[in-house]
């Protein structure tokens, strides 16, 4: 899952408009961000296994400090308080629900690897990724709708960031479309480093996310 994540980011603009959206893609990226740091530090691993899925060759064989639903809680806390540091007027609740959003979608489309917590724990998946056309068909309806239910929020986009949301929008489709056919990363590491570009969507987000009227 990886557009279906951004749509619930972009869909919540609609209900908490006075919230830039950087912080509501932070919300629902945040597993992502803090996975490959875990990676790289040899806390959590992932292998490489052409074939593991339809959609990806990744094999997630441990990140519950990144992934599990427990600590989505717990990182769904720590951005409500970077956000209350940082004068964002919002819920706690809101940003528990965003970062809980990651597991749940997770949950549908990984193969059974989600925990519920670090440790001996359960692990789920539903497995969306084992069919190409399914993940593009339930994630894609997603994408769509959330980009229509946010260029409904209130306020007029101003011309910059009409440019960068588009930008945005045509970067992250191309990624996800094109992901079941671009070849891996050759290593944990390489893909570690790799996944660090998905600090970008923040800043890129936010960018997009530039209002008249509001």
């Amino acid at each position: 899952m990886f557009v279906g994540h951004l749509a619930v980011a972009l869909a919540a603009e609609q209900r908490a408009p006075s919230i830039d959206l950087g912080w509501l893609m932070a919300g629902v990226t945040a597993l992502d961000l803090v996975w490959p740091v875990f990676v790289l530090g040899g806390v959590e691993h992932v292998r490489i296994v052409p074939g593991a899925t339809a959609f990806t060759p990744l094999v997630f064989d441990s990140y519950p400090w990144s992934h599990s639903l427990v600590m989505a809680c717990v990182w769904g806390l720590v951005l409500a308080a970077l956000g209350r540091w940082r004068g964002v007027v919002a819920a706690t609740g809101l940003f528990i629900a965003l970062v809980v959003s990651h597991w749940v979608l997770d949950f549908a489309s990984h193969a059974p690897d989600m925990p519920l917590w670090p440790g001996p724990s359960p692990k789920f998946g539903l497995g969306l990724w084992y069919s190409i056309p399914a993940t593009l068909i339930v994630e894609g309806a997603m994408w769509i709708g959330g980009i229509a239910l946010y260029l409904r929020a209130p306020g007029r986009l101003t011309t910059g960031a009409k440019i960068a949301f588009w930008s945005f929008v045509v970067v992250s489709t191309v990624l996800w479309a094109s992901g079941p056919w671009t070849p891996p990363p050759p290593t944990e590491k390489a893909l570690g480093w790799f996944a660090l570009i998905g600090w970008l969507i923040v800043p890129w987000s936010a960018l997009a996310d530039r209002r008249r009227g509001v």
